[in-house]
């Protein structure tokens, strides 16, 4: 096998093992949850990530810590982790895994809006298209569901994932510019570190609610799970494989997230979702690649 082919080839394993490890960390957070307070949960999946990323940088070299470097990465720590993991950990509370991940799934079509909005970038008809008919599927994931008047807190979870959504999107704008200074294990290693910092403070205020003798052994095998395979092992896998093909590749390979969700939930949560809400995630994942569709280049003309 040449060396392009092998490197092809890590590239997508890479992006396979993020896919699976992202879409499984909605099933690992729902059952942390029932034993970990929302803060306490995520404050003790940083810890551990920001342990590793430490030794990480200290071989890897740490970014030069300066005010003018250390603001935009405070300020995109704010926005993720710090915004993103607390409306996607409390909403998990209200919501269920396997919508929730299809909600996360627009994340693309939100990026596209503030890209153009921000960055000025040009439209084609079938994106907009493709973020008109997303809009339609949402609304089917949210309203969709059975007897949702009968469940209480359902939207408000629903919603608090569509702020995950929003902090998710100015995060991947402002990665676009940071880019260009910082390293993506430098990027990723503050992040982690900061996001540790700034959940410090909520951790303290719900300590008093933890209950250290009801923690469970499969909650304590999720934080595991979530601190190794869902922080550490699927952002350094994502980041690898962005180094190596165009963002807008790696971002189709992420819209797989949901159906790993989906399955993961359905055997070991047993959940389920209704027909509306299925016909909502195929019009969501559909709509993602409308919205983000480019046209193919010309071909090219040979001489005759």
């Amino acid at each position: 096998m040449a060396k392009s082919d092998k490197q092809t080839l890590f590239t997508y394993i890479a992006l396979m093992l993020a896919v699976l490890f992202w879409g499984l960390s909605f099933v690992a957070t729902k059952i942390a949850l029932q034993c970990f307070p929302p803060f306490a949960l995520i404050f003790f999946r940083f810890s551990g990530a920001s342990i590793f990323f430490v030794f990480l940088l200290m071989r890897t070299g740490f970014p030069t810590l300066t005010w003018s470097t250390v603001k935009p990465l405070l300020i995109l720590a704010i926005f993720q982790p710090g915004l993103y993991f607390s409306f996607e950990t409390i909403g998990l509370q209200y919501s269920s895994a396997t919508k929730a991940s299809l909600i996360i799934a627009t994340i693309p079509i939100v990026v596209l809006l503030l890209s153009i909005i921000f960055l000025k970038e040009r439209i084609r008809i079938i994106n907009i298209l493709g973020i008109v008919i997303s809009m339609l599927g949402v609304a089917l994931l949210i309203f969709g569901g059975q007897s949702i008047d009968e469940q209480q807190g359902i939207l408000l979870g629903d919603f608090l994932i569509l702020g995950a959504v929003l902090s998710a999107s100015i995060y991947m704008i402002m990665t676009r510019r940071l880019g260009k200074t910082f390293s993506p294990v430098q990027i990723t290693g503050m992040q982690v570190i900061f996001g540790m910092i700034l959940f410090f403070p909520a951790f303290l205020f719900t300590l008093p609610q933890m209950e250290w003798h009801a923690i469970t052994r499969d909650a304590i095998i999720a934080l595991i799970v979530l601190t190794l395979f869902a922080t550490i092992g699927a952002f350094l896998c994502y980041n690898y494989a962005l180094t190596k093909i165009p963002a807008a590749k790696a971002a189709v390979c992420i819209n797989g997230i949901p159906l790993i969700t989906a399955f993961g939930a359905w055997l070991i949560l047993g959940e389920q979702l209704s027909l509306l809400q299925v016909f909502g995630g195929i019009i969501v994942i559909s709509a993602v690649y409308l919205a983000n569709c480019s046209p193919s280049p010309p071909p090219l003309k040979q001489d005759i």
